[in-house]
């Protein structure tokens, strides 16, 4: 019997939720995080696209900042809406057929906008990439964290998270080497986002179902079936020492809504921080090639200064991943909340001088954004499935990322605003110090939350 079989044999008493809980990382938990995590990653990279499909169309297309702001937006308008239906449809049909439903229906759309003949026809198809990128979001986290054991949950969940880093790095690679070896090379880097599509069969026959889920619609059976897989499945890293906490119990809540009484604080919270962190990081990264270029880079230097900075993400990531289950869930989200808004107000005043010197310092700060800011990111999506019981968690993670792509939509139109408050001079030093204001402000929404780490989710 391996340990594995060891942890889940158990009376018939206990839960199935009980029997996961115990179990160590197994190889199913492995292929679980694998799986998401690969869509995550695309889901990314076509986020990213946009940034550097936008520099491309700048040129070729002669547009200016309103219309950048319109293709960058809209995206984000479908996000949101999908955000928020696709938590509803996750509680109602399952995390795992939404989440493959979303990968087909943004593989399909990205495609078609790579043929895309007028801005009209790009926003269009962009909208409906939105859709399905905004419901994939919380459902993946969602899934993950049902089957998390409660001692690794947070880091598992950040881990996922640290896929986004890998997505917006294959974005910033395709934008280097494609988009400017190619006449409309932009149009070659959108047919790239058509793998979703392909990835959805994997997701659908590949993944399990949430066992909360299957229980929750008296799919008994199927959830036994699906825990018993784990059970069975050899552990993963050997001799590897994973922190242990013991659960203090669930909240055990009682709540109609993610509005009732005993959610209401923590629901406000979570969808301050959402906001403040969507407004700063697209507000930012969307618009960083276009800006590059427009302080006299060229599309091929400003594409490879924007690659260099977003592969620091990925430290960002490693280092929330494990003090999220050190200094717990709220501090490392204040933390690196608190340094993505020092960064932010560093990068816009090194962006404003002149010469060798500023590059290095503009990649300098550049990185810290990306570091602390994607730590931030990681630490987000652990703790939002934590706050709320298994029937109002794909709504209440769902809905708060809803929330947020209402900052993600106004962020790209606020940029051209910013810029042109602060006029020539100062117009990097006003718009990334707004960016660390609301970076701010969500690092102190951050300490509203209740801390969850080592608790059992119910």
């Amino acid at each position: 019997m391996t340990p594995a079989q060891e942890a889940g044999a158990v009376d018939q008493g206990s839960t199935r939720t009980a029997r996961l809980d115990r179990l160590p990382y197994t190889r199913q938990h492995h292929k679980l995080l694998i799986g998401s995590g690969i869509g995550w990653a695309l889901d990314a990279m076509d986020v990213g696209l946009i940034s550097f499909v936008m520099a491309a169309l700048a040129v070729e297309w002669h547009l200016g900042r309103s219309t950048l702001s319109l293709i960058a937006s809209i995206g984000f308008v479908g996000m949101a809406i999908g955000a928020s239906l696709g938590g509803l449809l996750a509680d109602r049909y399952g995390r795992r057929q939404v989440f493959a439903m979303t990968l087909l229906v943004y593989g399909l759309a990205t495609g078609a906008a790579a043929l895309s003949w007028s801005v009209a026809a790009l926003l269009v198809f962009r909208f409906v990439v939105g859709l399905g990128l905004g419901a994939e979001l919380p459902v993946a986290s969602t899934l993950v964290s049902e089957f998390a054991p409660t001692r690794i949950r947070g880091r598992m969940v950040v881990f996922l998270e640290a896929f986004w880093a890998l997505g917006w790095i294959l974005a910033a690679l395709i934008g280097y080497f494609i988009i400017p070896s190619f006449a409309s090379g932009w149009r070659w880097a959108l047919a790239v986002g058509i793998l979703p599509t392909l990835y959805a069969l994997v997701v659908r026959f590949g993944l399990p179902e949430s066992v909360r889920f299957l229980e929750a619609k008296g799919r008994d059976a199927e959830a036994e079936a699906s825990v018993r897989a784990f059970e069975t499945s050899p552990p993963v890293l050997r001799g590897v020492k994973v922190p242990r906490f013991q659960p203090t119990g669930s909240d055990d809540i009682e709540a109609a809504t993610i509005w009732s009484r005993p959610l209401a604080r923590r629901t406000a919270a979570l969808w301050v921080v959402w906001f403040g962190i969507n407004l700063s990081y697209y507000g930012a990264f969307t618009w960083l090639p276009t800006l590059l270029i427009e302080q006299g880079f060229t599309l091929p230097r400003s594409f490879g200064y924007t690659l260099l900075i977003t592969v620091a993400q990925i430290p960002g990531y490693l280092a929330a991943a494990w003090l999220i289950e050190v200094w717990g869930r709220r501090v490392t989200l204040a933390v690196f909340l608190a340094g993505s808004a020092l960064a932010a107000v560093t990068f816009g005043l090194v962006a404003t001088g002149e010469g060798a010197l500023v590059v290095w310092q503009v990649l300098a700060a550049g990185m810290a954004l990306s570091f602390f800011n994607l730590g931030a990111w990681g630490a987000l999506y652990a703790i939002g499935p934590e706050l709320y019981p298994t029937r109002l968690r794909g709504t209440g993670t769902g809905a708060a990322a809803a929330f947020g792509r209402i900052a993600s939509i106004i962020a790209p139109l606020l940029v051209p605003v910013l810029l042109g408050w602060g006029g020539q001079a100062y117009g990097f030093v006003v718009t990334f110090s707004v960016f660390g204001a609301a970076f701010l402000i969500a690092a102190a929404a951050a300490f509203l939350l209740p801390e969850q780490r080592g608790r059992l989710i119910d």
